[in-house]
């Protein structure tokens, strides 16, 4: 049984999109944020104190680029996955990383910066020179996306969960109104998924639940005593 420790709207909502579009069963754990700090028992289960986590039998994860890629990979072959012998094969797994360590690192700053600090350490400059950083680096999906719908592969991957969360992240931070037209339609498409709604109306009910509040807080909050 797959188990995925999430809270809401977190790096953790990729691995929970990507079980909801392959339509696996799952054991959904809503974890108030930070867990590191409001659930400590957790730290026993992930001594990082992070999200995600998942685990498949005996195996764990942590990263959500790399569980996209394991889930694609072992439950999704010709699918969600990109194989080997597909000439997409590198314009995936660079779509795949690009979603978090391009897209998402930037706006953890704008995060920090700007909302998650003590208004004596919130450095608006940091926050917007990342915001600005950040839909740079996003504006040079708009050429592709011009010309189709998904970024590899003439279908929807795993790539395109990994960029979609980048564009949830900035939703959340007043960033969308700032995207570009095809970055703007191919956003209005990820949500338009069957997957995206499920994985949305899940978490929301797992929360409510689980007694853990369904604001979306994603992993970058500093830790508070």
């Amino acid at each position: 049984m797959i188990t995925l420790h999430h809270c809401v709207s977190a790096r953790s909502f990729r691995p929970l999109w990507m079980l909801e579009e392959i339509g696996l069963s799952y054991e959904l754990r809503m974890l108030p944020f930070p867990p590191r700090v409001l659930s400590r028992p957790y730290l026993e289960v992930n001594p990082l104190g992070t999200v995600p986590m998942l685990t498949d039998g005996a195996m764990r994860m942590t990263e959500s680029a790399a569980i996209c890629q394991y889930l694609a990979a072992r439950f999704s072959a010709g699918q969600l996955d990109v194989g080997r012998g597909e000439p997409d094969f590198g314009p995936y797994l660079n779509y795949l990383h690009f979603g978090e360590a391009t897209l998402t690192f930037p706006q953890t700053l704008v995060l920090r910066y700007a909302h998650f600090e003590l208004a004596e350490r919130k450095q608006p400059q940091v926050a917007d020179d990342y915001a600005k950083w950040f839909l740079a680096r996003l504006r040079t999906l708009e050429p592709l996306l011009a010309g189709r719908d998904h970024l590899c592969a003439g279908r929807f991957t795993a790539a395109d969960v990994s960029v979609g969360y980048a564009l949830l992240l900035a939703e959340h931070l007043g960033l969308a109104e700032r995207f570009t037209p095809s970055v703007t339609a191919y956003w209005e498409r990820l949500q338009a998924r069957p997957g995206f709604k499920a994985a949305m109306a899940v978490q929301s009910r797992a929360a409510e639940a689980q007694g853990v509040s369904s604001t979306p807080a994603p992993d970058i909050r500093p830790d508070r005593p």
